[in-house]
This record gives structure tokens, sequence and C-alpha cells, in this order.
């Protein structure tokens, strides 16, 4: 008898066991005795770390799928088509992970529905639920085509194709609108938000941040993808990407200290508090280390460089979501907030499941060879065995 090879039990998987297994208690405490169980949370302090990094950073690091999108149906760069597919994948799953992270957040989420029937068009977050619904819908119908390619069903493909265009158009749309409306949910709270993070440009701030740290996620998943599954690294159009991430981060730094000297919030640099630290650390990670080393061009043609400067953009974004969404409101709220290890355990794990996802996204699905291009004949799927041959040699 055969037995087909098990994978290999390394550290990594060791960690993942571990992390989901913390998820899955945490998961149980909270909804068998409420967000009081599980989290710091209070009146005073009603988003923490579900809202903060699980949302606002996973709808911002889940731009890369329409940022690639729109330039190779909009803007017709058809060598960036090697990387699109799973830039949508990522986009995909980062989405639908964010609903389920707001499960958690939400006192009562099986209310989660209410957007579809009780309409609030002048609020700011029924605008954001209901573009994050219809996103999820359009990346779904984006990524469906590689599993009509493994299910050999050409007819639903056919149509799916047909439809990649608008769905593209609309896609930039709903993504722009909500990437946007994240940073007007903070635009109600002038007196509370502190003024390295407040600005009437915030919405803007936020869209220009998620297109430069989609790109980050480009090449970071791409560097990570290559390592794990044994593919070769496509350079060229990553070396591109981070000229583009260059001008993108530039022009937010140019943005962003044009409003603070605006507003007269440089003058609180002199302050020696920790809003001062984290707000330093946050555009030195996020925009002056990586805008000087992306001018160099040794750094973008080379593999750890490129992904070390994509990780610095990703770090900084993040620290920014999170300094918007808790430091810069601590000092108002007159609490001070830090997340219970549940409430870590909850954010690791979903980002663990992320990573599972995609794994056994590549290991079955067409992937890395996006099929059907132009109209052309679909790939067909690689055998699971060599897949798996791949993985785990």
């Amino acid at each position: 008898m055969r037995f087909e090879k098990l994978p290999r039990f390394t550290l990594w998987r060791a960690v993942l066991v571990v992390v989901l297994a913390a998820g899955f208690y945490a998961t149980v405490l909270r909804f068998v005795k409420g967000l009081g169980a599980v989290t710091n949370l209070s009146d005073q302090f009603p988003w923490g770390l579900w809202i903060g990094f699980d949302v606002l950073c996973g709808v911002g690091l889940a731009a890369g799928g329409f940022t690639l999108a729109a330039t190779v149906y909009v803007f017709h760069l058809e060598r960036f088509h090697a990387v699109l597919r799973p830039s949508i994948l990522t986009a995909f799953l980062g989405y639908g992970l964010v609903a389920v992270a707001l499960l958690f957040d939400l006192g009562k989420p099986y209310n989660i529905w209410h957007p579809l029937v009780m309409w609030n068009p002048h609020s700011v977050m029924f605008e954001v639920a209901w573009c994050v619904m219809l996103y999820l819908t359009v990346l779904a119908l984006e990524f469906s085509p590689a599993v009509f390619e493994r299910l050999h069903l050409h007819g639903p493909l056919r149509v799916v194709q047909a439809m990649t265009i608008p769905l593209v158009i609309v896609g930039v749309l709903l993504s722009t609108l909500h990437q946007s409306s994240l940073g007007s949910l903070f635009l109600i709270v002038p007196a509370k938000l502190h003024p390295y993070w407040y600005s009437p440009l915030l919405p803007v701030f936020f869209f220009i941040s998620a297109l430069s740290v989609g790109m980050a996620m480009v090449i970071f998943e791409s560097n990570l993808s290559s390592r794990a599954f044994g593919r070769e690294l496509e350079m060229p159009l990553l070396e591109v990407l981070g000229r583009a991430m260059a001008v993108v981060l530039a022009l937010y730094g140019l943005l962003k200290f044009q409003d603070l000297a605006s507003r007269g919030a440089l003058a609180h640099l002199r302050e020696p508090t920790t809003e001062t630290i984290l707000f330093i650390l946050e555009m030195a990670l996020g925009v002056f280390l990586p805008v000087p080393l992306l001018l160099f061009r040794k750094v973008r043609e080379d593999r750890d460089g490129l992904f070390a400067v994509a990780l610095l953009v990703i770090t900084g974004f993040v620290l920014n979501r999170l300094n918007v969404s808790i430091t810069g409101l601590e000092a108002s709220s007159g609490v001070h907030y830090f997340p219970r290890w549940t409430e870590v355990a909850v954010t690791l794990s979903i980002v663990g499941v992320g990573f599972l996802l995609f794994s056994l996204a590549v290991r079955y699905l067409n992937v890395f060879e996006p099929a059907g291009r132009d109209g052309g004949e679909a790939v067909e799927p690689r055998d699971s065995r060599t897949m798996d041959a791949t993985i785990n040699p």
C-alpha cells in the first residue's frame, strides 16, 4: 500500500498550531462570556486591537488587489499579469478575514447583517460596511476563474472573463471609497485625536498610504511565496513597483508635513511624549527610510533589499493605523489601553488562518499560473502531487 508523504513538522508549523489553539480558546471565551472576559475595552475606550489592526490594517494591507487590477486592466500594463492573481487572492483573504474580525469586535455579532436592510446613507460607517461587502463580492468573482479552472467549469469561466473589465472598474471605485472613508471615521473626533494624526486630510492620507502599502504587500507576498513554494521571483516587475512605491511614499510624506505645518502641529515635536516617539518612529519606518533606499537601483534590484524596504513600509503603515486608532486617542480618553493576551491571540490566529488558506490555495489552484488571459485557453491546474513535492521536498 502506498501512503502519501506527510508534510514535515517544522518550527513555523508548530508556531501556527500553538497560535491557532490559543485563538480557538479565546474565541470560545469571547462568544461564551462576552467582550469583557477577553478584552481590556471599556466605555471610555471601545475600539482596540481588533479594530486598529484587524480592520484598519487588514483593509489597507489588502489594497494590492485593486492596485494591480487597475494596473493590468485599466492601464493595460500586461506584464504585471504574472503577479495579479496572487494579489487578488491576498486581497480576497484579507477582506474575508476583516469580516471575521468584525464578528469578534461587535457586541452583537448576529446583527452584522443590519446594514443590508437598515439604511443610514449619512453614516460613514454605513458606507464602509456596504463598500466592504460589495468589494468582497467583487474579489470573489475576480478570483473565481482559479476555482472554475480547477473544476473544469468552462462556461462560468467564460462568463467571468467577459465581466473582468466591469468588475475591475467597480472594484477600483469601491476600494477608493472605503479606503478613504476609513479615515473619515476619525473626522468626528477633532478634539480627541492627537494633532499628529487628526487632519481634515485624513481620508486622503488613508487612501495614499493604502496605495503604497498595497505595492509593498505585493513585493512581500511575492518574496515569501517564492521562498515557500520554490518559484522564480519576478524581480523586473517588483523593481518597477519599488520605483512607483517611492513616488507614492514621497507624495505622502510631503502632504503630511505640509498639513502638519499648516495646522501648527509641528510644534508638538518638541514635547518628549509617547505620541512624539511613536509618530517619529512611524514616519521613519514608513517614509524616511524607504524613500531614500528605493532611490538606489542596487536596493530595488536586490531581492533581500527590496523585501526589507517592503517590510519597513508595512511596519510603518501598521504603526500609523494603530497610532490613529489607539495612541492618538488614549490621552483624551483618560485611560491607558493595552490589549489582553486573548485579544492578541485572536488577532494572530486570524493572520495565521490567512497564511494557511493562502498556502492551500497555492497548493490546489492555479494561483501563480493565471489562466484564460485575453481570451486564451485556460492553463491546466498542476497536479496536487506535483505541488506537494514542491512544497514538501
